[in-house]
């Protein structure tokens, strides 16, 4: 995630340089047939560019919108695993059974969020991760879910013969709540907990679970695929037609313009349809890297980050000594 205060205009415009490339085209194309080759022909009234700008804005703000909103979800998500950890860290600490119990069910806790940050980074189809322009601004951050395996990382919670049976389970952090599950089933069997702390941690998995399935939600279904290519058709369409319609306008400024832009005004059409296309075209791009979350991009939730800080403040809670590994120092502003 983006901490900074801002990104800056260079960074917007080496991240769209592609697309800026293609505007400048699409805006030199209608000159050279209109100028060139005589089609005068070509020339779109104004008002109907207008129109078709005025449909794609509205367009273009829903989905920026609904986006928005699925990153907003995600972010409460990871909060509400937060608030569910410390809970949990803390009746842990003043466990009946004593610290290893308690610990056990910490560590177990712990993989439980290394296994869902994995399962949330595992990359989808309809995601924006690699594309290109999102590869290049990959070296302003790390994605950790990417640079080792998962297997490596649960190792520092679970014994080896937990996670052996656990590499082959379809869903890896389902069965480590069941586990988890049983642990506190087998505690209040055998009277080391109260019915009071079994109460308790059931009503934490149960919570956990909920905040899976709408992590899971978020990652498994995208945004409606009809109103993402409706957007697209939308705007690229009023990228294409922008320069056709405001060729007369600026030739018209001929008329009032005396020296060396006389009769050169149409050449202008090149710069402000590819800025005010741009516009639109960026407005596009920031919805697309915002509306999947936990697909390793800068715009996304920094869980690794999060899971890091909850591993440190439980750890801190049982009274543990050992070092525990802080989170990737940020290259730049981008966590």
């Amino acid at each position: 995630m983006h901490l900074g205060k801002s990104y800056t205009l260079p960074e917007f415009i080496i991240w769209s340089r592609r697309q800026l490339y293609a505007l400048l085209a699409c805006g030199a194309l209608p000159i050279v047939l209109y100028q060139f080759l005589g089609l005068k022909w070509l020339s779109i009234p104004l008002s109907v560019v207008v129109l078709l700008g005025t449909a794609t804005s509205f367009i273009v703000g829903f989905k920026n919108v609904q986006t928005y909103n699925r990153a907003s979800e995600a972010q409460q998500v990871w909060t509400a695993i937060l608030t569910g950890s410390r809970f949990l860290g803390v009746i842990s600490r003043d466990f009946p059974a004593g610290p290893a119990a308690g610990r056990e069910l910490i560590l177990r806790h712990c993989a439980w969020l290394t296994a869902l940050r994995y399962q949330l980074r595992t990359p989808k189809v309809w995601e924006n991760a690699d594309n290109i322009s999102n590869v290049e601004y990959r070296k302003h951050y790390r994605v950790p879910e990417w640079e080792a395996p998962l297997e490596q990382e649960l190792a520092r919670y679970l014994p080896q013969a937990e996670i052996d049976t656990l590499m082959h389970a379809e869903s890896k952090t389902s069965r480590l709540l069941g586990t988890q599950a049983t642990t506190i089933k087998r505690l209040l069997e055998t009277g080391e907990i109260s019915n009071a702390f079994y109460m308790e941690l059931g009503s934490s998995i149960r919570d956990a679970f909920e905040q899976q399935g709408r992590a899971e939600r978020i990652k498994d279904y995208p945004y409606p695929r009809q109103y993402a290519v409706i957007n697209k058709l939308f705007v690229r369409s009023f990228c294409v037609l922008l320069p056709f319609g405001i060729l007369t306008e600026f030739e018209k400024l001929n008329d009032v313009v005396s020296g060396f832009m006389h009769g050169n005004m149409i050449w202008l059409v090149i710069p402000f349809s590819t800025m005010i296309s741009w516009m639109y075209l960026a407005l596009e791009q920031v919805g697309e890297s915002t509306e999947n979350p936990f697909e390793g991009s800068p715009n996304d939730v920094p869980i690794a980050l999060i899971c890091r800080k909850i591993e440190r403040e439980l750890m801190e809670m049982l009274g543990e000594k050992s070092p525990i590994p802080e989170p990737a120092s940020p290259h730049g502003i981008v966590l």
